[in-house]
């Protein structure tokens, strides 16, 4: 029976070890996708911001066409 008793515990010794190194590896894995996270959040709040601006652009240089195009068109009828 001792037998028994010590190869089970080598196994639960050898399972305890793949754990551990599962953990590790998994722990790993898990920082770098929250790194890389934080970089496309980063990445995806410059680009919104871009995006705002450009709109805001594109906002004046209508306002300023139709002021164009009402001028234009005043002056025509006349």
């Amino acid at each position: 029976m001792p037998k028994k008793k010590s190869s089970s515990s080598l196994a639960q010794q050898s399972v305890g070890i793949r754990l551990s190194s599962h953990e590790k590896i998994c722990s790993e894995r898990m920082s770098n996708l929250m790194t890389s996270i934080e970089r496309l959040e980063k990445k995806v709040d410059a680009l919104q911001d871009n995006v705002s601006k450009g709109k805001g652009i594109v906002a004046v240089l209508v306002f300023l066409g139709s002021v164009a195009a009402a001028c234009i068109g005043y002056l025509n009828i006349k």
